[in-house]
């Protein structure tokens, strides 16, 4: 009888939410569909999204330099000459990036190389601006200033200064940087180019001794290049046991490779073209062969090692290992460049993909009129987190930029342990992040996100290769977890850790003990919206998953030695270092919130960094049920507060995305435009 009664009260309830989203099929009451209204009561009481005011977002998002920044769009947007067309030739398409660089430098009025050295804020502003105009272009300026400038600079001494900056500056030595062979990418110190100093002539000899010691891949070099960084291995004669030549490991050494006036080729040089890619076609990639090409002595980039005339070897560092972790330490601006400009490439496609959706109008409750695309709930889910994530990154990446700054002024030991480390997590994580969205935006745009104007493809194309130079992700990721691994190790032996592993040591212990079984349960919106809560679960993951590979490291190294306990642990490994820097994103992403000055920006700015943290919860929801962090029921209280954020994010996806403040000259596609899309578009193609 009772059982009857419970059942006839179930159905009865059933009946009446069957005919309230009936009435709100029927009945919409607001230009929002009923069914909206419906699950935003459902959901949070019917809470509004926070009012935003654009301008006032955007002044908070603006980095220091925005000044220089509009100065550079207002000159490209006036020399349409300048601008790369959509259908361009790969030859066509070097020239041109030649050209937009030059102008950039001699008629703008822009001398870059100050800042890599002096203002790297100023100079990665610069770059974001390049690389917007062209992906080709910000490329070819990374390559002259920050490779093949920074190189001399930074691992040269004031006589290369002295010599070379004016003219690396001014375009005068447009140049190289020679580091990657057809045989050696990832690991440097395996490269295989020979530099052997002949005391008789006080002269270094250069050498390709195989094919896969031929330099590879090297921007510049097919086309434009003079002049090239050359990584090789300094060769003493007579300086190893025995009398043998002694191998001094891998230096830098600054080689001409084509005669300043005629453009001719140098005698013992060969280069040939690497061809067509698959993006980044503006830049010239080119191969290298040398054949007993002679450089004087002074050409060696002495800083951390040096050859005297009579062929002695000196340096302040008293091993190869450490002097070549001090000389790749000295280009680590590379990395934090590409993860700077990686995310300015995905605010770009989150920007059209997010604008079109909104145009875009498709079916519709029956007899009424058609809806947005990015009213339904597949699309939100699509579009929504990545555009919290490209706020999240972008308060990230600011960190990031100012740490470099940092560590450039100070060569503080501890800074620049913690930028290497922070550099090669965010760049790999960031860009991996990215080049996943373009395709995911390309897809939401349907057939129009297939049309090349629209720029998914180009923009795909040309940012697929930031995965792998400046180094490969996988590799990145695993220094990161190098990095952990040694903070963990310092934990227990009561040292001192860096600022951005600090909580390794602060709550340790408390993430490795057992959950709380009150709060595991808790399912409320506040606790899941608490930013404590938010970093609490992210940090819970990464100390237990590097106190697991700790483990698990320590018990295989006993029979497959250290090497084969690496790989057997690699996936694991990755999975820390990704958890890690998920951690300093949301971490940085809460501090940015704090500081907003603007209660309704800050309101803004923390719907979207609650719908960053929570997405990136939900998404390793399984790590997280096993180990009982959260409840089953909380579990799904996450899946449903997620879809919620999404869906008031969605109500404000215009304002947010018209807060990265692009002009119609970046975004360029018909479909992103800020009005009159279709028209653009129709007219592109000749109606």
């Amino acid at each position: 009888m009772e059982s009857d009664r419970t059942a006839d009260e179930t159905a009865q309830r059933a009946l009446r939410r069957i005919q309230r989203l009936s009435l709100h099929l029927s009945h919409p009451s607001s230009p929002t569909n009923g069914l909206d209204l419906l699950y935003q009561s459902q959901c949070s009481g019917g809470r509004r999204p926070p009012v935003v005011n654009r301008a006032e977002l955007a002044e908070f998002m603006r980095g220091p330099h925005r000044e220089i920044q509009e100065r550079l769009f207002e000159f490209f947007n006036a020399r349409p000459e300048l601008q790369t067309p959509v259908e361009i030739s790969m030859a066509e398409h070097r020239e041109l990036c030649m050209r937009q660089l030059t102008a950039l430098v001699r008629e703008a009025g822009v001398r870059p190389l100050k800042f890599v050295l002096e203002d790297p804020s100023l100079y990665f502003s610069i770059l974001e601006t390049a690389g917007g105009i062209d992906i080709s272009l910000g490329i070819k300026m990374g390559v002259q200033y920050s490779l093949w400038g920074g190189s001399v600079m930074n691992l040269g001494t004031e006589k290369h200064k002295d010599k070379y900056f004016d003219k690396i500056d001014s375009l005068e030595y447009p140049g190289c940087f020679a580091m990657t062979e057809l045989h050696h990418g990832s690991n440097v110190q395996g490269l295989q180019t020979t530099a052997t100093f002949d005391p008789i002539t006080d002269e270094f000899v250069i050498n390709t001794p195989n094919d896969g010691a031929i330099k590879w891949w090297i921007g510049n070099a097919a086309v434009h290049g003079k002049f090239a960084t050359v990584f090789a291995r300094l060769i003493l004669p007579f300086q190893g046991e025995g009398g043998a030549p002694a191998d001094m490991g891998v230096h830098a050494f600054i080689v001409p490779i084509r005669d300043m006036d005629t453009h001719c080729t140098l005698p013992g040089i060969e280069i040939h073209d690497c061809g067509h890619k698959i993006g980044l076609n503006g830049v010239d990639n080119g191969a290298l062969r040398f054949c007993s090409v002679r450089i004087p002595r002074d050409n060696l980039l002495n800083r951390f090692g040096d050859v005297s005339r009579d062929g002695k070897y000196t340096s302040s560092l008293p091993t190869i290992n450490k002097r070549f972790a001090a000389t790749l330490g000295e280009l680590v601006g590379g990395r934090v460049g590409l993860a700077f400009s990686s995310v300015s490439v995905l605010k770009v496609a989150t920007t059209i993909a997010v604008r079109y959706s909104l145009l875009r109008q498709q079916f519709g409750p029956p007899k009424q009129p058609e809806v947005s695309i990015l009213d339904y709930q597949s699309q939100q889910h699509k579009l929504m987190p990545m555009l919290a994530s490209a706020y999240a990154f972008h308060f990230a990446t600011r960190y990031l930029v100012d740490r470099y700054s940092e560590m450039k002024k100070s060569h503080d030991d501890e800074v620049v342990g913690d930028v290497h480390a922070l550099s090669a997590g965010l760049k790999a994580y960031i860009t991996s992040y990215t080049a996943k969205s373009l395709s995911v935006c390309r897809e939401a745009c349907g057939g129009h996100g297939y049309a090349a104007v629209n720029r998914f493809g180009i923009l795909r194309n040309d940012h697929d290769i930031f995965q792998t130079f400046e180094g490969d992700n996988t590799v990145l990721l695993q220094q990161v977890a190098i990095d952990l691994l040694k903070q963990y190790k310092e934990k227990f032996r009561g040292g001192t850790l860096t600022v951005t592993w600090n909580y390794l040591r602060e709550s340790m212990s408390a993430y490795l003990s057992q959950p709380n079984p009150v709060t595991v349960r808790w399912e409320g919106e506040d606790h899941l919206r608490d930013p404590n809560f938010q970093l609490d679960a992210f940090r819970y993951r990464t100390s237990r998953l590097l106190q697991s590979v700790a483990v698990r490291l320590r018990k295989h190294s006993k029979t497959l030695g250290g090497f084969g306990a690496w790989n057997r642990c690699l996936n694991h490994l990755l999975t820390l270092a990704e958890s890690h820097i998920e951690s300093v994103i949301l971490a940085r992403f809460i501090e940015s919130v704090k500081s907003c000055p603007n209660k309704n920006t800050r309101d803004t700015l923390k719907l979207v960094c609650d719908l960053y943290a929570l997405d990136r919860i939900l998404n390793d929801i399984g790590t997280y049920r096993n180990v009982d962090y959260i409840s089953p029921n909380k579990a799904k209280a996450i899946n449903k507060l997620t879809e919620f954020l999404s869906f008031q994010v969605r109500l404000i996806a215009r304002e947010l995305v018209d807060a990265f403040d692009f002009p119609d000259l970046i975004t360029r596609a018909p479909i992103g435009m800020q009005s009159e899309a279709y028209a653009q578009y129709t007219q592109y193609v000749g109606f």
